[in-house]
């Protein structure tokens, strides 16, 4: 019984994660599910899914074209950790900012994102 229960914890939090890691970069990258569902190849039902329902989980394949498409590795999507050399080569400064952000509740994290598209939108309308 503990081994199906354990199971269970690793399959949940390997699912929640990805779930939650996927909605995560959306927002970063600023990107619309259709925009990834055009980019993959996945339709957007599909993807809604992943989002969305608890008991759907992509495979292998699949989450390798998401990961690719949005330019991070099925590691980050799963854990939330790039262990890659590229995210490593990021300063101190920024590597801090993540890990502070990540320490935020999802109310915090949701405003956050919001300040940092509203720089970023001010920045881009003032270049043109």
């Amino acid at each position: 019984m503990i081994v199906n229960y354990e199971l269970c914890c690793l399959a949940y939090d390997f699912f929640m994660g990805f779930r939650e890691n996927l909605k995560s970069e959306l927002a970063y990258q600023d990107m619309m599910v259709k925009e990834l569902a055009v980019v993959t190849g996945i339709s957007r039902h599909t993807l809604d899914n992943y989002l969305n329902v608890r008991e759907r989980m992509p495979t292998a394949d699949v989450a390798v074209k998401i990961a690719r498409a949005l330019g991070v590795s099925v590691e980050y999507l799963v854990t939330g950790e790039e262990k890659s050399q590229e995210k490593s080569s990021l300063g101190p400064e920024i590597r801090s900012l993540v890990q502070n952000f990540k320490l935020l509740n999802e109310e915090d994290r949701k405003m956050i994102t919001a300040i940092m598209h509203l720089f970023k939108n001010r920045r881009s309308l003032r270049g043109k």
